[in-house]
């Protein structure tokens, strides 16, 4: 049993845990009182009780703030996947007591959440009245340990994943396109190449992604090194970038299709760089049902999408 699970043991850890998010989430034991309903003095004790008894520092004081330590952010993400774990049980144990419907959680890239999950979620709704989603955005590292675990009951992750303990079904493939204004110079070749891109300003994903790294590949065969104007960390923002004619945004043609409107036009980036998407579920136990179905509505969802 970890530590985390240890402390979550008894009622007093588990406060102990929520105040301790709470203030990584606030930098304040004022702010993480009246949040939770308790007063400053409370949290403050709180938080020295839990030091004792993990061994080591978690917070310094810096002009009025709570400042985390290395120590403390490497607790952080664990005490999150635990108390989520624990409102997953609550909430089922609501819905049991309550001959509910169900509930969903499902977790996602942000630009894939923000762009394609709404209307994945609305077509399910309107044929399963009731069921309560939940709709969470978190690193990959996070997705597939929540998903793992089940804290989270589905997510839809790019490919490729190579986890034993995850069951993942490709559902999409699309390639990659570049957004530029309607009125660029370049908006009337049918597809864009990194000669024809070279020394335009451009607008990628952060560095540090293998999508990143895959566009850094194609501009090297041709011997060149793409001109980057800003870099972001959604699709959304590149286009609006685009839109604003801050530069020529190089995105996922499937994430980014929500956002391609007046004045923005799309054209294909050559070579072709393809983008997968499975859905992906915990491979140590059966889905739910809602789970199963859920799964369904995605298929039909992106075989009307892209026939």
């Amino acid at each position: 049993m970890s530590q985390v699970a240890r402390l979550a043991g008894d009622a007093i850890g588990l406060r102990a845990l929520r105040s301790f998010a709470e203030i990584i989430r606030t930098g304040s034991a004022t702010a993480a009182g009246r949040n939770l309903g308790m007063t400053q003095p409370a949290v403050s004790r709180i938080i020295a009780q839990l030091e004792s008894a993990v061994g080591f520092e978690l917070f310094y004081r810096d002009r009025g703030r709570l400042v985390p330590t290395k120590d403390a952010l490497l607790l952080a993400e664990e005490v999150e996947l635990a108390l989520a774990g624990l409102q997953r049980v609550s909430s089922l144990v609501r819905d049991i007591a309550a001959s509910a419907t169900g509930e969903l959680r499902v977790v996602s890239p942000p630009s894939f959440s923000e762009g394609l999950l709404p209307d994945m979620v609305a077509r399910f709704v309107a044929r399963n009245p009731g069921v309560r989603f939940n709709l969470d955005s978190r690193s990959v590292d996070t997705t597939k340990a929540m998903i793992a675990t089940r804290v989270a009951d589905c997510g839809f992750m790019k490919l490729p994943i190579d986890e034993p303990d995850l069951e993942a079904e490709t559902l999409v493939a699309s390639g990659s396109v570049c957004v530029l204004p309607e009125t660029h110079k370049l908006a009337a070749r049918a597809a864009l190449t990194p000669m024809d891109l070279h020394g335009e300003p451009l607008v990628l994903l952060g560095s540090g992604r293998q999508w990143r790294a895959q566009v850094d590949h194609a501009f090297a065969q041709y011997r060149l090194r793409p001109t980057v104007a800003i870099e972001t960390h959604t699709h959304g923002s590149a286009c609006a970038l685009a839109a604003r004619g801050i530069g020529i945004a190089i995105v996922n043609a499937l994430l980014a299709r929500s956002y391609i409107r007046a004045p923005l036009v799309a054209r294909p980036f050559e070579p072709p760089i393809t983008h997968e998407y499975a859905f992906v579920t915990s491979a140590l136990s059966r889905p739910s049902r809602l789970t199963i179905e859920f799964r369904e509505e995605a298929r039909r969802y992106f075989a009307a999408m892209m026939p």
